[in-house]
């Protein structure tokens, strides 16, 4: 029995309990979370006459721990999360006995509760992934989750020492097979085998030791060659011996520390993949479309960045005078019908690289009312099998060889880059941004309620065989994996789930596998910078957007004049949805006289027209904002911009606001990172960001910015307005405040430190892969047994609606 629970039933507080279940049994609702549960219990001791027995009784840890609480008919279940990343389920009956719950139970439970438990039907099919972890390490302590990468070297270097024969005859393998282009790289047929690599090293490091330190590769090349050593080593004596000593010493007394060293100069990735499926994939007029936002800017900024890490060290490591150069790949989806952007052409070079392209493939044509316009990510499963065999071969047309490194992008782009990568047989990443489960409540328990507009059955499915695929997943935080000691994480809510009469995931993903990495994106330094730094902006720019922002008049996309433009501007910037919550923004706003004597509210948000969407979502929150601006009069205090910004107009809009000392604002329900956050913070913006979700580990509280919780408007606009008091009274606080954000960012989220940390991982993970392989096998066939015997036979339906239309 849980700790907490039998603190409780030994305790005067018992008949506490008793009483609370009574209360919790009189009400209306049968299934509450976690917020339900705090406002019962907030509720239950307001009649209690101890002000502390909220927050110091036992019952109140009790309740602090409990997640989930669902009222059946003879007993109240409650689940109980004591700490990070670990589950209990148990059952309390009328005369207060106690008996736990298995996860099978649970799931029973919940489809009772739905109405959906047929056990005279028999079971339901059980997914269940936790024998298939046999292969890997698993992490013990779970403050480690997310630190893959030096578990994998420490669990490597150990296997190395432990049985030092198996592990050099791997490592000799595994240099042994790197080519480019039908180059040999690193070590050549002369050194014949394990045994004779160590004896070989030693030779080198004599013969390059006695050599000048600055002396280039070229020079010395073949004397290396007749000792068995190709290019790759490093471009000069120093490089080179510096190298050949890292692996000697991998070779005589591995640690971690030695070989990720080691490693991370092996040169094995010239060629990436990223893959982002689902549409609206371009570098001009996409941004705040459906789909696209964030994500776009993630993808765009990470292949520049990786293009100009790989050059950086395939230099390092010799290699340029032997025409080795580097690509990367953002693989998408040809759009014929492209609406103005260039959607529609196959291939698009990234500006600003030298050879990094958006390859976008289209989609077969099944039905070309659907496959030649942008399909919803929510409707796009049915294609993704045959876009994966077709994109395989537009691949090789631009690679001529296989990718090194696959990295998939959402649901979607997870779920192609898995087909693709076991067809290829490379390295898979993924990187989620956002998952759907997450957002919408009891969207898993529901799914057949829900499925005619978000098809959660393909979606929730396709999540579950591309994590559990991935030699590597790539979080942006922490809590994105396993959430905090109050919120379960966005991963772990996938650990066990039932999506009634379809399936029952029992363990849907090992939380402590080291294939979790914490990799925060890094913010585009070329387009957000300091408003400080004068030099870089461009006086007509800011004039024009000056007038944008403040005073220009355009019914097609402004929608709002103020009566006094030099108040301080309240900002955000996002896509008009539910979840990025500027509807919440703008209703708290409207409730606080007090934020409009003092402020404007300033949006840039998509679209001000329902007859310009084509998004259901977005069309519903276009008309909540008309409604919130009417019912508060806030015509004139309110600038609401349906724009599509060029990047650069994007960053210079940040520098405006804080011209004039304004405060950005990230109102979201839930946000998996929160790139506008660096984006403002990096500009030097005062940043109010949501409590729920990656803002979290990006902003320190009262230190570089501040917490918001976008439910609570009133106490979101008292935050904005004990920020500006402070700011009037202290004319040097606004500027505090915005020096400690840009060092923020600095100081962790670029994307140098992003591209060089994922490197590292894509080869690290590249060598546990290679060792591994064999004992990978029948986790993958069991995953193939998901995809086509759930997966593909529910993208088949979906496909036969889409032809309907």
């Amino acid at each position: 029995m849980s700790y907490t629970i039998e603190a409780v039933l030994n305790s005067a507080e018992k008949s506490d309990l008793r009483e609370f279940i009574s209360e919790l049994e009189a009400s209306d609702k049968r299934y509450l979370l976690r917020n339900d549960i705090l406002n019962a219990f907030h509720k239950f001791c307001q009649q209690k006459d101890d002000p502390q027995f909220e927050s110091s009784s036992r019952l109140g840890k009790l309740i602090y721990y409990t997640q989930e609480i669902i009222l059946d008919e003879e007993s109240i279940c409650l689940i109980i999360r004591p700490k990070i990343a670990q589950q209990e389920a148990y059952r309390i009956f009328d005369d207060l006995t106690v008996e736990p719950i298995s996860i099978p139970q649970l799931l029973d439970i919940r489809d009772r509760f739905v109405g959906r438990h047929h056990p005279e039907e028999g079971d339901v099919f059980e997914i269940d992934f936790q024998p298939f972890y046999d292969y890997s390490p698993i992490i013990r302590d779970s403050k480690n989750i997310g630190k893959g990468l030096q578990y994998l070297n420490r669990f490597l270097s150990s296997k190395l020492f432990q049985d030092p024969n198996q592990w050099l005859e791997a490592l000799y393998n595994f240099l042994h097979i790197h080519r480019y282009n039908g180059v040999t790289l690193l070590i050549n047929g002369r050194i014949a085998n394990r045994h004779q690599l160590s004896d070989r090293v030693k030779q080198a490091l004599n013969f390059v030791g006695e050599l000048p330190s600055d002396k280039p590769f070229e020079e010395f090349h073949f004397d290396l060659q007749n000792l068995g050593f190709e290019p790759g080593w490093g471009n000069t004596a120093g490089r080179v011996r510096e190298t050949l000593e890292i692996l000697d010493e991998l070779i005589d007394s591995p640690d971690d520390r030695v070989l990720e060293a080691f490693l991370s100069r092996i040169p094995m990735i010239f060629r990436i993949v990223l893959v982002s499926i689902h549409g609206w994939f371009a570098q001009e007029g996409v941004l705040g479309r459906p789909d696209t936002g964030g994500q776009v800017v993630y993808v765009l900024d990470q292949a520049r960045s990786l293009e100009k890490q790989l050059k950086e060290d395939i230099t390092l490591a010799g290699l340029d005078s032997f025409k080795v150069k580097p690509k990367v790949i953002i693989l998408s989806r040809l759009i014929p019908n492209n609406d103005g952007t260039r959607c529609n052409e196959r291939l698009e070079k990234v500006h600003g690289t030298d050879n990094a392209w958006i390859l976008r493939v289209p989609f077969r044509e099944f039905n070309p009312n659907m496959t030649q316009n942008w399909i919803s990510r929510f409707e796009i499963y049915p294609y993704l099998e045959t876009y994966a065999i077709d994109a395989e071969k537009e691949l090789f047309a631009e690679f001529q060889s296989s990718p090194d490194l696959i990295v998939g992008n959402y649901s979607d782009g997870n779920l192609v880059a898995f087909l693709l990568a076991r067809r290829l047989k490379v390295t898979q990443f993924n990187v989620a941004h956002a998952l759907e489960k997450s957002k919408y409540l009891f969207s898993n328990l529901y799914w057949q309620d829900l499925e005619s507009t978000y098809h959660f059955s393909l979606q929730f499915t396709a999540d579950i065989i591309a994590m559990n695929a991935a030699n590597c997943i790539v979080s942006s935080t922490y809590q994105e994996i396993v959430g905090r000691p109050d919120s379960v994480g966005q991963y772990e809510s996938y650990e066990n789930l039932t999506m009634p009469d379809l399936y029952h995931v029992v363990n849907g993903i090992e939380l402590f596998s080291p294939k979790f990495n914490v990799v925060p994106p890094g913010v585009n330094e070329n387009v957000y910078f300091p408003y400080t730094r004068h030099e870089d902006r461009v006086p007509n720019k800011i004039e024009k957007l000056e007038e944008l922002l403040f005073t220009a008049e355009d019914p097609e996309f402004i929608y709002g004049k103020l009566e006094n433009p030099n108040r301080r501007p309240l900002f955000s910037m996002a896509r008009l949805d539910r979840i990025k919550n500027l509807t919440g923004l703008a209703e708290c706003f409207g409730q606080s006289p007090e934020l409009q004597e003092r402020c404007n509210l300033i949006l840039v948000a998509g679209k001000i027209h329902t007859s310009g969407s084509t998004d259901n979502e977005e069309r519903e929150e276009i008309e909540k904002m008309y409604r919130i601006i009417e019912r508060y009069d806030l015509y004139s205090k309110i600038r609401w911009l349906g724009i599509r910004l060029p990047k650069v107009d994007s960053g210079e809009i940040y520098r405006v606001i804080a011209d004039r000392q304004g405060i950005f604002v990230q109102p979201a329900l839930f946000e998996a990172f929160g790139l506008t956050i660096l984006e403002a913070m990096i500009s030097g913006l005062p940043t109010f960001g949501t409590q729920f979700g990656g803002p979290l580990e990006i902003i320190q509280d009262t230190v570089n910015g501040y917490y918001i919780n976008p439910t609570n408007l009133k106490e979101t606009a008292q935050k904005l307005l004990d920020f500006i008091s402070k700011c009037d009274r202290d004319p040097s606080y606004w500027q505090q405040i915005s020096d400690k954000g840009m060092e923020r960012v600095y100081s962790t989220y670029t994307w140098k430190i992003h591209t060089s940390r994922l490197l590292s991982l894509a080869r690290i993970y590249g060598f546990w892969n290679f060792t591994s392989s064999e004992k990978r096998e029948d986790l993958l066939r069991y995953i193939e047994s998901l995809f086509y015997l759930i997966y593909k036979p529910r993208a088949k339906a979906l496909l036969e609606e889409h032809w309907q239309r």
